[in-house]
């Protein structure tokens, strides 16, 4: 795919406005170079062969698979090397706005540099990787069922809809007839799940059961009373650790880096000079906000909370995201696409 001059212009614009910035050889802005180590001169000043190879690695990791010709990244080059020149001479890099902004990449880049230096420095083992997929397969591991169900508002109505079973009516018919439950348009189906996605009661009883029967007495949970249908069981098998590992790297490097940055922040000494919002309040609207509502201020009764309609998956505990500091953590890989979780997640179908 071919780029025109103009948008590889912009496209190195883009490259250059966030956190990274790339090396010219204008005047007192770069190593000295010799002619020989250059690939072009502006105005005396040298544009050095490393540009060139950084511009080509900025693009190859940014735009996988784009093909651009050598001379169109060295007129890019040139063309970034003229406006720098223009913006030295109009005296732009000496503003303070200029200033606070570089400050501020400049701190980005060592952030990011002390974080890669600490991966390298403590490097990710296969003891850690294999420790990380005994935790998953741990909780993923064992026996998963697939069932139906048929969710009513009473004991009673389940017992007849038992009772009906028991005359030799069909399960999935009288789940679209009278289940209230979301899955009740699939005959009740719950496709496959792990007893762990489902509250103890329902998973008591589906364990229970023996495939294809279904349970002789109603079973009570939060969102109602319950007739279960086993259909079938199976053990879960977890992919094995070498198909995975290296999926599960960017996931140990980020707790990994997590920790690093915790035992930094508590390691340093600090003070935090601006006080908390709540105390920045005037001390008028304070007084204003403590006076006793009138009834018509008074806000109306919180309406308890609605139960949910049907049986679901139990919540997992989600890795945390939050770091003390996000935008250095980002430097590290945060895809942590790991296998042994996507069929579990997916069976969330009766929400």
């Amino acid at each position: 795919m071919k780029i025109k001059p103009i948008s590889l212009l912009l496209l190195s614009a883009a490259l250059t406005a966030g956190c990274e910035i790339q090396k010219t050889d204008t005047a007192g802005s770069g190593p000295a170079i010799s002619k020989s180590e250059a690939i072009a001169e502006v105005n005396g000043s040298l544009i050095s062969k490393a540009a060139l190879e950084m511009l080509k690695q900025d693009i190859a990791k940014r735009a996988p698979g784009q093909s651009i010709p050598e001379e169109k990244l060295v007129e890019e080059l040139v063309q970034r090397e003229i406006l720098v020149q223009q913006a030295i001479e109009k005296g732009l890099d000496k503003s303070p706005d200029f200033q606070t902004r570089l400050d501020a990449i400049r701190k980005s880049l060592l952030t990011q540099a002390l974080l890669e230096d600490y991966l390298k420095t403590n490097p990710i083992t296969d003891e850690d990787l294999k420790a990380e997929y005994d935790k998953l397969v741990g909780q993923e591991s064992g026996s998963e069922y697939k069932a139906r169900h048929i969710l009513v508002k009473t004991e009673d109505e389940a017992k007849q809809i038992i009772a009906e079973l028991d005359k030799g009516a069909d399960f999935a018919e009288l789940a679209k007839k009278k289940s209230t439950g979301p899955s009740a348009a699939k005959g009740g189906d719950l496709g496959w799940f792990a007893p762990q996605q489902m509250v103890p009661p329902f998973s008591e009883a589906v364990i229970a059961l023996e495939n294809n029967k279904y349970t002789s007495a109603p079973v009570q949970t939060q969102f109602g009373w319950h007739v279960i249908l086993r259909e079938d069981s199976r053990s879960k098998n977890p992919p094995p650790f070498d198909a995975i590992k290296e999926q599960l790297r960017p996931l140990v490097e980020r707790r990994k880096v997590q920790e690093f940055i915790a035992q930094l922040r508590k390691d340093a000494k600090v003070e935090i000079l601006t006080p908390p919002a709540e105390q920045q309040q005037p001390e008028a609207e304070a007084a204003e906000s403590e006076k006793p509502a009138t009834e018509a201020e008074q806000p109306p009764a919180a309406e308890p909370a609605q139960p949910a309609t049907e049986s679901a998956p139990a919540a997992k505990p989600a890795a945390s995201a939050d770091t003390p500091a996000a935008e250095a953590v980002q430097a590290v890989d945060e895809k942590a696409a790991t296998a042994t979780a996507t069929e579990a997640e997916e069976k969330a179908d009766d929400q």
